[in-house]
């Protein structure tokens, strides 16, 4: 076998380079780029083999690890988990920077390589400059933390364990079951060090992500269960994305009569003039829309891990006959909550069902009552959403003035705070494929920097991203980052004075109004932030507007403009739209004023209707 005399950090890039994968019959890189900040744990070795192959993979400079990542998950999720990108670091802070980027990737079931610098595997010059130490372990380091954020874990401690490792990263995170972030631990020394390794090794691979079929006893169990149901629903989650099954959900929802929801990460899965189209399912969705879901005695969740958000904590459901059937890719996912599972690829497994079902339909009454909560719910919305003159405009005036003026195929992004579930429901999708959010992690700071990704991945459509002030005042610099790099963004700011919605959930649990917002906060010399002069210091454009009708002529030139812009409004921190699931979320058991002890009670009878042996 030939052999290839190479370092180890050029054998990495080399490989990296090397593996492809097809996308509609299109061969691409598996490796669009990398991220990185580099520093004395990574751009000596690693930093000069990116150099040398610039070409091949391109490095874009990061403002900060955990900013950088958060754009490469959002690149991933936007090019449905097709291509994956990398993020290197130096050791100590620069790694460590890096491990909320990795929980948001874990939690949301997304591809990335880490590639953080680790200390000497010879040891000789411990301690080194920004290692941490274990008295008593003497092969700890910091970077230890990611094997609790990454499906994957390895430290280099020779050149020639990236022959077993490298393959086995990727695969995983190429796996639809087991997707989620990678880390390989880069020991500074090991990556100087040469090994010959085999040509072979380097050999162009070419990827496909595989698509696992259901067992046919499992098909046959859930279409039993199906066709018993009187009153389904489907649960249309991200998974819907990755296995490109928009239209077979479609087509399944319309073959078989039932009225169809869609999670936080799975919206817009569905558009909102399909006749199945019934919105978010939740604490996101609509009252109308949950009111009617309680009444359903079966739900088929497809593609998701149905968080609390979904379920109301598993409140959401009250008919005494519910059950569930989970089709998920993933056998962790596919067995929570006493589901009747069906492992297995989205699209295959709702071609397999439908097969399976026949001509079954849902009966018509049922849907019929979906598209009276559907009218509610719809009319409701273009009133709170609609144009007004009020001095401070809610969330909704907001998401409404933009979504009138977009375009069809403009995609909306959020990420945490109030402005998910009120953006969510207002931005009822035209296309498909165009909202996007972070709500595994709930991660401030992705509302920019994902956005930034998901502008890279959709270079020709409009990226419009809303956040809030805190947000906002949290991360930022990816503002500068889509300057310099021509990914124009429009970024919507929200300025209600603080972190509002937390502001919200203090009140609702009883409490008073503490360290939430600017004005409950321990602040002597309170001043006025200027978010549009800000924006213009990054080299963006910039505006303050003070109205409803002023937004929508700002954002009409935002559109036309060429660089990324950003539109600041004082909204109203108090007004929210209305919604019926309940939450759990931590509520004093012991109440020491009138406020605490309706909390206590809503706590008490939102807990009452969950289902219990989740």
């Amino acid at each position: 076998m030939k052999k290839i005399q190479l370092t180890c950090a050029h054998a990495i890039v080399k490989y990296l380079i090397s593996q492809k994968i097809l996308v509609d019959g299109k061969k691409l890189p598996l490796f669009p780029g990398a991220f990185g900040i580099f520093g004395h744990g990574n751009v000596a070795c690693l930093g000069q083999a990116l150099e040398e192959n610039k070409k091949e993979l391109p490095t874009w400079r990061g403002h900060h690890e955990q900013n950088m990542a958060l754009t490469g998950i959002a690149y991933a999720r936007a090019k449905r988990r097709r291509q994956i990108f990398i993020a290197t670091s130096s050791v100590g802070p620069g790694s460590t920077n890096l491990l909320t980027a990795a929980a948001v990737a874990m939690s949301n079931r997304l591809p990335i390589l880490f590639l953080p610098g680790d200390t000497y595997a010879n040891r000789i010059p411990d301690p080194v400059l920004q290692q941490v130490e274990h008295f008593n372990n003497p092969n700890v380091t910091q970077n230890d933390a990611f094997k609790y954020v990454c499906r994957y874990f390895d430290r280099l401690t020779r050149p020639e364990q990236i022959l077993q490792t490298l393959p086995q990263a990727i695969q995983t995170m190429l796996d639809p079951a087991d997707c989620g972030p990678a880390c390989i631990s880069l020991s500074q020394d090991v990556q100087g060090e040469v090994f010959d390794y085999p040509e072979e090794f380097f050999k162009e691979k070419i990827h496909s992500i595989r698509r696992p079929r259901a067992d046919d006893f499992q098909i046959k169990q859930a279409v039993e269960i199906i066709k018993k149901s009187k009153n389904p629903i489907i649960i249309s989650g991200g998974g819907v994305f990755y296995s490109d099954a928009m239209k077979e959900l479609s087509n399944f929802a319309k073959k078989h009569n039932i009225p169809t929801a869609q999670t936080v990460m799975g919206y817009s899965t569905m558009k909102k003039d399909d006749p199945y189209f019934i919105g978010a399912i939740g604490g996101f969705g609509g009252k109308a829309t949950n009111n009617f879901i309680k009444k359903t005695d079966l739900a088929i969740a497809v593609g998701t891990k149905l968080a609390d958000f979904t379920t109301g904590s598993w409140s959401n459901f009250e008919n005494p006959k519910f059950k569930l059937i989970s089709v998920n890719v993933s056998r962790f996912d596919a067995n929570k909550h006493m589901a009747q599972s069906v492992i297995g690829d989205a699209k295959i497994s709702l071609l397999d069902i439908s097969n399976e079902l026949g001509n079954w339909k849902a009966p018509n009454d049922w849907y019929k009552n979906s598209r009276k909560a559907v009218d509610e719910w719809n009319n409701y919305l273009e009133k709170e959403s609609g144009p007004t003159n009020q001095k401070l405009p809610s969330y909704a005036h907001v998401a409404g003035a933009v979504y009138r003026k977009s375009d069809s195929s403009d995609i909306a992004v959020t990420a945490a705070g109030g402005l998910v579930g009120e953006v969510l429901q207002v931005w009822r999708p035209r296309e498909l494929n165009t909202h996007e959010t972070e709500w595994g992690f709930s991660c401030m700071s992705y509302e920019i920097s994902g956005a930034l990704g998901i502008k890279m991945a959709n270079p020709k459509k409009e990226v419009i991203s809303f956040v809030g002030d805190g947000s906002y005042l949290l991360y930022n610099s990816d503002i500068y980052s889509s300057v310099i790099t021509n990914h124009k963004l429009i970024i919507i700011v929200c300025d209600n004075g603080g972190h509002a919605v937390i502001n919200r959930l203090q009140l609702y649990k009883g409490g008073k109004e503490f360290n939430c917002l600017f004005d409950s906060s321990k602040i002597d010399n309170l001043k006025t932030i200027d978010f549009a002069k800000h924006a213009e210091s990054l080299g963006a454009k910039g505006e303050n507007v003070h109205s409803i009708s002023e937004l929508e002529e700002a954002f009409v030139r935002a559109k036309k403009s060429k660089t990324t812009y950003i539109i600041s409004i004082k909204t109203d921190g108090y007004k929210w739209l209305e919604g019926s699931a309940y939450w759990e979320s931590p509520t004093l058991t012991k109440p020491s004023t009138k406020e605490n002890e309706k909390a206590l009670k809503d706590h008490l009878e939102g807990k009452s209707k969950q289902r219990q042996g989740v």
